[in-house]
């Protein structure tokens, strides 16, 4: 898959086709399936050039499942490929699919999609406004400081709109607005963390404690072999709503009295640090996905 063309393959070893990747490229896609009675299609998550057509073959009655690129070329160097073209790509991804028994995954609501994209376009407008205000502590030149101050005012106020827009989203679902009021009833939890968690963790309250940890990468894998328990390290998983687990998780610690205990148990256990912070962010996780379920269960919506 690239920006251009789409490479789709029957099975590890079979039938090859290439189309352009727009509408009229993805509808000949579909027919193709469909002519051989495909029943899933599995495409890796490639930087954004999947979700077009993810969509458009759903939406063509042809399911679609996305995998992880990495995981990919892992089973691919596992089998002896060390090589890697398009055309082996497709086949491959065929393979994974149907030795891992990958199943479809549904593409979000608009409402979800639109969720997301708001969510991700504040992160960015936030991170540069934190880079450009670290450039102005360094800089005495007025015209230098007098440009960083006009981006500056155009970026807060996108945010301070960005921020209306997803306050005023979350509003129209009653789902959102019951998990809104239920992970602010954790002291530290604020919109932004709400935000990033419905848009990122779109799952939360419908999976056990320990498959969300493990989803998110806050769950320990094991590495023992023999008699040897090696140390267990965490490791995938969405990166982005674990990076705002531990900065938010810190900030529950200093209110929350659950927390600070835990905290400290593990501190006066001898805990490393990173161990610790690991830790607290999957207590954090651990009771947001609880407030999930309950507030679902009050909406009747199944977990």
């Amino acid at each position: 898959m690239s920006a251009q063309t789409l490479d789709a393959r029957i099975g590890p070893d079979g039938t090859m086709r290439q189309v352009a990747r727009s509408a009229e490229g993805i509808a000949e896609l579909a027919a193709f399936c469909q002519e051989h009675g495909v029943e899933l299609v599995v495409m890796e998550a490639t930087g954004g050039y999947e979700k077009l057509p993810f969509l458009l073959l759903w939406q063509a009655g042809v399911p679609c499942a996305l995998v992880n690129p990495r995981s990919v070329r892992r089973f691919a160097e596992g089998m002896g490929f060390l090589e890697k073209t398009d055309r082996l790509d497709a086949g491959l991804i065929a393979w994974y699919g149907a030795v891992k028994g990958i199943v479809a995954q549904e593409p979000p609501s608009q409402a979800q999609a639109r969720l997301t994209a708001l969510v991700g376009r504040l992160r960015q407008i936030t991170e540069l406004a934190v880079a450009q205000t670290n450039q102005r502590r360094l800089q005495s030149e007025p015209a230098v400081l007098a440009s960083i101050d006009a981006v500056l005012a155009l970026v807060r106020g996108q945010i301070r709109d960005f921020e209306r827009a997803i306050a005023a989203l979350i509003a129209t679902d009653p789902l959102w607005r019951k998990l809104n009021e239920h992970f602010r009833s954790i002291k530290g939890v604020a919109d932004r963390t709400v935000a990033r968690v419905m848009a990122e963790l779109p799952e939360i309250g419908t999976l056990s404690n320990k498959a969300v940890a493990k989803l998110v990468g806050l769950a320990p894998f094991a590495k023992d072999s023999g008699q040897v328990a090696g140390r267990r390290r965490v490791r995938g998983g969405r990166a982005g709503v674990r990076s705002i687990l531990f900065v938010v998780a810190e900030i529950v610690r200093r209110h929350d009295p659950d927390f600070a205990d835990f905290h400290r148990r593990l501190s006066h256990a001898g805990k490393p640090k990173k161990a610790i912070r690991i830790a607290i962010a999957r207590k954090l996780l651990v009771r947001l996905n609880a407030k999930a379920r309950d507030a679902r269960r009050q909406l009747a919506i199944p977990a």
